[in-house]
């Protein structure tokens, strides 16, 4: 399945819930959000649907997936549709120590946890609950159930968290993670004056080596490290050109791009009309986004809404 630019498209970022049981001020709304969910059934037929068009991988974003109480339900049928060879599920990792066990025998195959400091006091600042320890229990939690290649995805925010990046770093000379440092793009509140480059990174952390690309990361390896090192830049280092994914949002609409307000609505359709609508969002996507051009998103929703 390609697009109008012979991009393949087999990679579907599903947010399965926009709400949250954390406010990160870049994130989530502080009053939080009250949108209308796509029920699970509903979820699974944009699944079924897209495996059809040629996705092979999904990811079940939100907000926060563990905060809705069928999502169990939603990585089993997600999982067992035909076609789709991977299941992965990004979470703020707060539920995971229960949780964890529970997803991998659901089928999900693969977590990414988004951690933005190790420090308590910053953690509560930023997200509003003291709760780091429930986090760093999870990622406990996730080897113990048997999960490999876990990614940790930390936003990187001037003034908050630059002087933690060896910190950071260090997890991954230490664990077989790939910590993920990624650049803050501007969508929605609470984000002016906080970007800083990943180039950061490699400043703070001169020994890294280069060690390819995986997916929209540029990796590197630290001498003897077990993990790996990922930068991921869409505002220093724009890479639309081998961009891969669509996005559907918590209310099913279908984002070609996560910087477009273009929007293809897919609640109420099914079957072969749901698959028409898929495709014609697919070749709706743009070439790139704007970003750098004009220094802020077009797309018209917070990122809890859209799932990154």
């Amino acid at each position: 399945m390609k697009d109008a630019f012979a991009r393949e498209i087999t990679y579907l970022r599903l947010s399965v819930t926009d709400r949250c049981n954390l406010r990160c001020r870049y994130c989530m709304p502080p009053a939080g959000t009250a949108g209308g969910l796509c029920s699970a059934g509903e979820l699974l037929e944009i699944v079924r649907q897209a495996a059809a068009c040629g996705i092979r991988k999904v990811r079940l974003t939100g907000g926060e997936p563990l905060v809705r109480p069928d999502i169990l339900d939603v990585c089993r049928g997600a999982a067992a549709t035909a076609g789709v060879e991977e299941l992965c599920l990004t979470t703020n990792g707060t539920r995971l120590p229960a949780m964890a066990r529970p997803l991998r025998e659901a089928g999900v195959d693969r977590l990414n946890v988004s951690l933005d400091t190790l420090r308590p006091d910053r953690f509560a600042r930023l997200t509003g609950q003291d709760c780091l320890g429930d986090v760093l229990r999870g990622l406990e939690a996730a080897a113990e159930a048997g999960f490999t290649g876990t990614k940790l995805n930390v936003v990187l925010l001037a003034g908050f968290n630059e002087d933690e990046i060896r910190d950071f770093v260090e997890l991954a000379r230490r664990y077989p993670l790939e910590v993920r440092f990624i650049e803050l793009m501007p969508i929605g509140e609470g984000v002016h004056g906080t970007f800083l480059p990943a180039q950061a990174v490699l400043d703070a952390c001169p020994e890294l080596l280069p060690a390819g690309d995986g997916g929209v990361a540029r990796r590197f390896r630290l001498p003897e490290g077990r993990g790996m090192v990922g930068l991921i830049a869409p505002m220093s280092h724009r890479f639309c050109t081998g961009c891969d994914r669509i996005r559907v949002t918590a209310d099913g609409k279908l984002k070609p791009c996560l910087h477009s307000g273009k929007e293809f609505p897919l609640r109420g359709l099914a079957g072969e009309g749901l698959r028409r609508e898929l495709l014609r969002g697919i070749a709706a996507k743009p070439a790139s986004h704007r970003l750098t051009e004009t220094g802020r998103s077009g797309t018209g929703r917070t990122m809890n809404q859209i799932g990154g």
